[in-house]
């Protein structure tokens, strides 16, 4: 797919920011490469879990990997799609500040894809990365698809 192909930045944030709990985690779409993304999430006080440390819920950072890997394969599907089974590792406390999502699809297939998220806090420092399987049935057409590296209709989507 050629970048004159690619959704526009505020299109997808538009699709993305339908959903109320994407609006409520202040999702902003800063790029969209074929098969890349780059988000950010506003910071707000309700993200803590600990007063005391003033840490950032960890649920907060395992919704952001799973929307950062989920999203990376827009340039395919052109929206977001389920998620089928998603990692998530913690690297170290993400304190107060705004968070950046980096999202990278490793393999698009015509039925399942897989894809990756990094996200890191306002100092750059990587705080939380994961890995999700995503459900991408019917979501491209074939010329999308063989841009983005899926196999062709007879070829195996496990190869």
């Amino acid at each position: 797919m050629s970048e004159a192909a690619l959704p526009q930045i505020k299109d997808i944030e538009a699709r993305l920011t339908r959903a109320p709990y994407h609006q409520w985690l202040g999702l902003e779409v800063i790029s969209v490469g074929v098969g890349e993304i780059e988000l950010t999430a506003r910071w707000r006080e309700e993200w803590v879990v600990n007063p005391d440390k003033r840490y950032t819920h960890g649920g907060i950072l395992a919704a952001l990997v799973d929307l950062g890997a989920d999203w990376a394969l827009v340039s395919s599907t052109g929206r977001g799609v389920p998620t089928v089974d998603l990692r998530v590792d913690y690297h170290r406390p993400a304190m107060p500040g705004n968070l950046r999502v980096v999202g990278k699809v490793i393999k698009f297939g015509s039925q399942i894809s897989v894809a990756e998220a990094q996200v890191f806090d306002a100092d750059g420092k990587l705080v939380a990365s994961g890995r999700g399987v995503y459900s991408t049935a019917g979501t491209a057409p074939a010329a999308s698809a063989a841009a983005a590296g899926a196999p062709s209709a007879g070829a195996s989507a496990a190869g």
